[in-house]
């Protein structure tokens, strides 16, 4: 034990001190020698034997700090042997019980260099403050004991540790970032069930994700350029953003969110991923890219965009969805051959349909009535029909290499109308249809030069650029 040289004491006195400092424990855990906490704990455990000594040797010892942070006012040290027994039982456990706090809490970030280090926050039921494993750790990490961690758990550019788990961590009220974990291959939370936000990236050996309990409450899910198989223990109920992208190995992806409050992107992983999300009424912005199948069968409202990139699937389908906030866009998705939309009244932006070389009708919308930017259609098309539109704010631009005169003919009064306000362009028999804004080849080889699509406002080339930038930027 270490006493401070400023200390008077008797050998019975240290010898008492040692004593009392063994049988010390908090939470089953015997106190160590090392530290802040530890020190004060050794202080206050002198204090008492000295006490018990009859107070030999109390003026020469600094107790007075000591004795303020346990709130116990002294005027006299002397006196203190005059200090009713209880208090002299109850002093080192008051001590011991605030270096078992402040082991509990940081106000910067606790690095754990090793497991010995984790293990010191054992006795934590809930850990205060933000940890980060040290990027030079070679062992695996297990933070078990602690059931709550308010902060951050953080783990980076390390290519040795394989596994990380917290056996009995229930709540994360911070970021979950593991990126740049070459060897990790282990990720085992079995009682998580909330956190704020995951983010993973470079994790190239982690095949399952060990969520046994499953989060179901998450704001933030963020999974790119890792070897899982599936999202199974993730099964969020409402989120605020969703971005899975790059995960090559990926064959599915299934979850009962209810509603995505900005924006969920599935984009670039396997290519043969199913993706499956039942129960998912509203959101505000979904984009889907290279996935084998989409099933949406309870979406009922988007407050932003709908996007389909370069999907595999032969349909798909909307059946509940009844209006969009901004833009509808499907584009070349090579095996698309049939839309369905069946309740779909309004888009607030545009409609986009293109390069989806399968797709020859387009008869999906039914109840469309309005759209408040562009009709924008280009492709292989021998009849495009959405009877109950009335009302086009943007543009009207339908190409197609087959021709289209009779389909044209039922747009062609929209336009005299007024109800479309911007340009109107309807043309077969083009060897390459264009979106809006740009002139299609005609078969023969002459450029089709006419046209109101070549009259087109700043404002409606401006929403096609857009839609196109999106599709470059996928």
């Amino acid at each position: 034990m270490r006493v401070a040289t400023s200390v008077s004491a008797t050998a019975s006195t240290n010898k008492c001190a040692r004593r009392r400092l063994a049988q010390l424990s908090v939470g089953g855990r015997t106190i160590s020698s090392q530290g802040r906490a530890a020190a004060f704990t050794e202080r206050a455990c002198l204090l008492a034997c000295l006490i018990d000594d009859g107070g030999h040797a109390l003026a020469a010892y600094d107790l007075h700090p000591a004795l303020l942070a346990l709130n116990i006012p002294v005027t006299n040290p002397r006196q203190l042997h005059k200090m009713p027994s209880m208090m002299k039982i109850a002093l080192p456990a008051l001590a011991a019980a605030s270096g078992a706090y402040a082991a509990c809490s940081t106000s910067a970030t606790m690095t754990i260099q090793n497991a010995g280090d984790a293990s010191a926050i054992a006795s934590c039921s809930t850990f205060s403050g933000n940890i980060a494993i040290a990027t030079g750790t070679t062992d695996d990490i297990s933070l078990n004991g602690v059931k709550k961690i308010d902060g951050n758990l953080v783990a980076t550019d390390n290519s040795d540790m394989k596994q990380i788990s917290a056996s009995d961590l229930e709540e994360l009220d911070g970021e979950m970032q593991l990126d740049g974990l070459t060897r990790l291959y282990a990720v085992n939370f079995p009682k998580l069930k909330s956190v704020d936000s995951i983010k993973w990236n470079a994790l190239p050996n982690l095949q399952e994700i060990g969520f046994t309990a499953e989060v179901t409450k998450a704001n933030k899910v963020d999974i790119q350029n890792t070897a899982l198989r599936s999202l199974k223990g993730i099964n969020i109920e409402e989120v605020d953003t969703v971005f899975i992208a790059n995960n090559g190995y990926i064959d599915e992806i299934s979850m009962q969110l209810g509603n995505v409050s900005t924006s969920l992107t599935l984009a670039d992983n396997n290519e043969a991923v199913k993706v499956d999300l039942p129960n998912l009424i509203w959101a505000s912005n979904l984009t889907f890219r290279f996935c084998a199948s989409v099933s949406v069968p309870s979406l009922e409202r988007l407050n932003g965009s709908l996007g389909l990139y370069n999907n595999g699937f032969e349909s798909f389908a909307a059946p509940n969805l009844t209006s969009v906030g901004e833009a509808v866009a499907l584009v070349a998705n090579e095996n698309l051959s049939n839309v369905s939309f069946p309740m779909l009244g309004k888009i607030s932006g545009n409609l986009q349909i293109a390069n989806n070389s399968k797709l020859i009708e387009v008869d999906g919308f039914p109840a469309l009535k309005s759209i408040g930017g562009a009709f924008d259609m280009s492709g292989n098309f021998t009849d495009v029909s959405t009877p109950k539109l009335n009302s086009v704010s943007g543009a009207f631009n339908l190409q197609s290499t087959d021709n289209v005169t009779e389909t044209c003919a039922t747009y062609k009064p929209l336009k005299e109308k007024k109800l479309i306000e911007g340009g109107y362009k309807c043309e077969g028999k083009l060897i390459d249809p264009a979106g809006e804004g740009h002139k299609g080849t005609k078969q023969g080889g002459s450029d089709d030069s006419t046209g109101a699509a070549s009259t087109l406002s700043a404002a409606t080339g401006a929403l096609s650029l857009a839609a196109m930038a999106a599709v470059l930027l996928f």
